[in-house]
């Protein structure tokens, strides 16, 4: 079968791709590690322990009558054992561990509030001058156009064409695979245009300064806490997407597609 190399993403494309991959792996990994000194999350103004009619969702360690400890993630009135992940793990030494996010998962390691909240920091203000940068390019050169669905791929034959491809695992070829196809479409625009936008905002609302600067920020979440919520579930999003994309970049051709994102060349079959 013969193949080509075709230009497919531009520098400052790839140049934004890989500082959001940054940044955002250390907003996850410190966002994980500030989670850990309360949680809990709730709705409203208010998230304090004495607050639990607002709480709806809680990670945490139970010891049962024997001294038995065992993990629990409380979701709203439902309550899930999830020893040796969340609420309770192990450490390097196989020593137990009573926090919500095992240290593997958390930056830095170690329980370290203050530090996790200035490299959340520094990231949260990259990931802004990145996007900025990659939303400024998209719209002036049209790059942006192309992540956008119209209302002819969100019929509902193309989606479910295309989500039956995925599941077989049926990628495009030839020219075809240098256009994005409908659930990529739907995938990249959400994240790029929603999620990460409104990581952002609910970041913000979560800031006791914007109750004297940007009130109406907080407000539009309903509260801090709320805002707080609205942070971790879109957060729990992207760590879904990011999974997806893992997943089908395996499966399409992990070696292809990175040299498309890191030289900017892709090999396409013909």
């Amino acid at each position: 079968m013969a193949s080509k190399l075709v230009h497919r993403h531009s520098l400052i494309v790839r140049l934004s791709h890989w500082l959001s991959v940054i940044a955002v792996a250390l907003l996850i990994g410190t966002g994980l590690n500030i989670f850990n000194a309360h949680p809990a999350l709730y709705w409203g103004h208010k998230g304090t322990n004495i607050d639990t009619g607002a709480r709806w969702l809680q990670i945490g360690a139970m010891r049962a009558p024997d001294g038995t400890l065992t993990g629990q993630t409380i979701i709203g009135t439902a309550s899930f054992n999830t020893t040796g992940i969340l609420g309770l793990s192990k450490t390097a030494s196989a020593a137990p561990q009573m926090i919500a996010f095992p240290s593997w998962a958390t930056l830095p390691s170690r329980r370290n509030l203050g530090l996790a909240r200035n490299w959340h920091f520094f990231a949260a203000w990259l990931l802004v001058g990145t996007g900025t940068l990659y939303l400024t390019y998209g719209l002036l050169s049209g790059h942006l156009r192309r992540l956008i669905p119209t209302a002819k791929d969100l019929a509902p034959k193309n989606i479910a064409h295309d989500i039956k491809d995925h599941l077989r695992l049926h990628f495009p070829k030839g020219e075809a695979a240098l256009s994005y196809q409908v659930l990529q479409k739907i995938a990249y625009a959400g994240v790029a245009l929603i999620l990460l936008p409104l990581m952002v905002l609910s970041g913000l609302g979560m800031s006791p300064g914007m109750d004297a600067s940007w009130p109406v920020i907080v407000d539009a979440f309903g509260g801090r806490q709320s805002a707080r919520s609205v942070h971790f579930i879109a957060c729990t999003l992207i760590l879904a997407f990011i999974a997806v994309h893992m997943l089908m970049l395996l499966a399409a051709g992990p070696f292809r597609l990175l040299r498309g994102m890191i030289t900017g060349w892709q090999k396409v079959t013909t």
